[in-house]
């Protein structure tokens, strides 16, 4: 019955879901990925070309900025190594069907640059541009179609939409973890926030990893089952909490659908070009998106859930042990303060806090993410260390297992 359902939903919805053209997702790639705005890198000229872009883009769909906000630009200060702080802007699309609830689309347009803020996997490629079209030129691409489908589908969906362009996504999520705190969002009255991140390398060997389907029981049962009606090959990743921007909204309580099609050999590397990519995949996974949009549009507001399993799928690091937290990129202080922490992860079962600034692990004292990194990498699955963290001003020893 389940899926007899979902296939008379896609039979219905199929007409309509075919404005979503390839033409129009190849063009938003080759402007965004072109050396023309040198790799968008954080508070660059680059960076307000791709910005520019996407606000020309969300005007011709007749999008309007968010309530409370006088433009669709949204500013904030990215630390940025040795450059210190830079201005960035995320950029905010709204399309008011006033209802009560709100359906954000997200994806982060920066990229790194001229490989000069870190984060370039070629040796050696300072002064290179990064143009970044899988990562993540595709998912604004994708998210752009969809603010143009339902800006202009002649239909009131039961939802609001809020568009969201990230900057900073590359230097920590800091373009996220600024929009839940400093937008007027109630996290009560949004939906689901759908991330869109790398979405450009679609190979039916690998598939689309669908990730954050545990963060709501409508999301667990209708994510796969759309994908399946649909053909596509998928993955299931069940946390809320990964190494993109859909992790600053699941903190907020907020359930998270985050859809990647995997790492590749030209991932931060200069070779990430336009011509690399599955124009009529990346088509397949926004249309996915609007099938998805279309059923919740037929359901009351989604449950939220906790989740508990471990980033796995979807993963882009090769560490050999997690700590299940999620670092407050934006903190500039000594030590690694916690934004978050995953249930049932090493973390969690030592103790440590949302809060929390980790400073030391076995004997080595963490000075920054970089050092907290270098101790993932060097740990070893099993072993049990001695953490410090100072905890409101005073410093708390705790035993944590990885």
């Amino acid at each position: 019955m389940v899926r007899f359902i979902a296939l008379f939903l896609l039979v219905s919805l199929g007409a309509s879901a075919q404005m979503v053209e390839e033409k129009r997702l190849k063009a938003h790639v080759e402007y965004l990925s072109s050396d023309q705005l040198e790799g968008r890198g954080t508070g660059t000229p680059g960076e307000k070309k791709a910005g520019d872009y996407i606000i020309k883009s969300f005007k011709k769909a007749g999008l309007k900025p968010y309530p409370g906000h006088k433009d669709f630009r949204q500013e904030f200060m990215a630390k940025k190594g040795a450059a210190g702080d830079v201005k960035a802007h995320n950029i905010l699309g709204y399309i008011d069907n006033g209802k009560p609830y709100t359906i954000i689309i997200g994806a982060h347009y920066d990229h790194l640059g001229k490989g000069d803020q870190g984060s370039s996997l070629k040796p050696g490629s300072k002064g290179e541009i990064h143009n970044g079209a899988d990562d993540n030129a595709s998912g604004v691409a994708g998210m752009l179609e969809l603010a143009r489908y339902y800006a202009t589908n002649k239909k009131t969906e039961n939802y609001n939409f809020l568009f969201a362009a990230f900057s900073g996504e590359e230097l920590g999520l800091l373009g996220s973890k600024y929009m839940t705190e400093h937008s007027g969002i109630d996290p009560k009255s949004v939906n689901v926030m759908i991330n869109m991140d790398m979405i450009g390398r679609y190979r039916e060997e690998k598939g689309l990893t669908i990730g954050g389907i545990g963060t709501s029981t409508a999301l667990e049962k209708w994510g796969p089952e759309l994908g399946m009606c649909m053909e596509l090959k998928y993955n299931l990743d069940s946390t809320g909490v990964g190494p993109s921007d859909h992790s600053s909204f699941y903190l907020k309580d907020i359930p998270v659908l985050f859809l990647f099609t995997g790492a590749h050999e030209d991932y931060h590397k200069p070779s990430d070009d336009a011509h690399l990519l599955n124009y009529n995949g990346m088509k397949l996974i926004t249309n996915y998106v609007i099938q998805l949009v279309s059923h919740l549009d037929e359901l009351p507001k989604i449950d939220f859930k906790k989740t508990s399993n471990p980033h796995a799928n979807a993963t882009r690091s090769s560490f050999k042990v997690t700590m299940g937290v999620m670092p407050d990129y934006s903190y500039t202080g000594k030590g690694l303060k916690i934004d978050g922490v995953s249930e049932g992860r090493p973390a969690e079962k030592a103790g440590i806090q949302a809060g929390d600034i980790l400073l030391k692990v076995g004997d080595k004292e963490i000075k920054d993410v970089y050092s907290y990194m270098e101790v993932l990498n060097t740990s070893e699955k099993g072993q049990t260390v001695s953490v410090v963290v100072s905890r409101k001003g005073e410093e708390v020893t705790l035993k944590l297992t990885f």
